[in-house]
């Protein structure tokens, strides 16, 4: 089994390219944070993976369309390692997760507990509305000022 479960914050805008044949890509890094103590963390330590992404399709157009440097979002996908050659020659691996399914996680202005609807975006599923939260001080709703964005 092959299934990769995070949930981050966006390096940078998702970079969004089309393949000769007209197929979106999009892809973008994911800030996840590590768990460490919180010794390590006072001595400094790295606390964030930052983890490549890639979308495809209607999935990377709608990452282009409505995502963010700093955006909150959770992903299911897959893990994939491609082999490539360098112009000098050189031999690499790439690890990148291939993203399956998205979800928002704060609202688009990057308030998280905003009154906003979260939406969950599946590359072949229909468009549904996403229901309004119905407790906009419950889960999810702590105050996450920029000091806290590990970028």
């Amino acid at each position: 089994m092959n299934k990769v479960i995070m949930i981050g914050r966006l390096v940078r805008d998702p970079e969004i390219r089309y393949t000769q044949t007209g197929k979106a890509v999009a892809s973008m890094y994911l800030a996840v944070d590590r768990r460490f103590s919180r010794q390590a963390q006072e001595n400094g330590q790295q606390t964030a993976d930052f983890i490549p992404l890639v979308a495809w399709n209607k999935l990377a157009e709608i990452c282009g369309n409505n995502l963010a440097k700093g955006r909150r979002i959770g992903i299911e996908g897959r893990l994939q390692s491609r082999n490539y050659e360098t112009k000098d020659g050189q031999k690499r691996t790439a690890l990148e997760v291939v993203v399956d399914e998205l979800e928002f996680l704060d609202s688009r202005n990057g308030q998280p507990g905003s009154s906003a609807p979260q939406a969950a975006v599946q590359p072949n599923a229909a468009s549904q509305p996403a229901a309004p939260a119905s407790d906009p001080g419950g889960f999810g709703s702590e105050s996450i000022s920029d000091e806290d964005i590990p970028f």
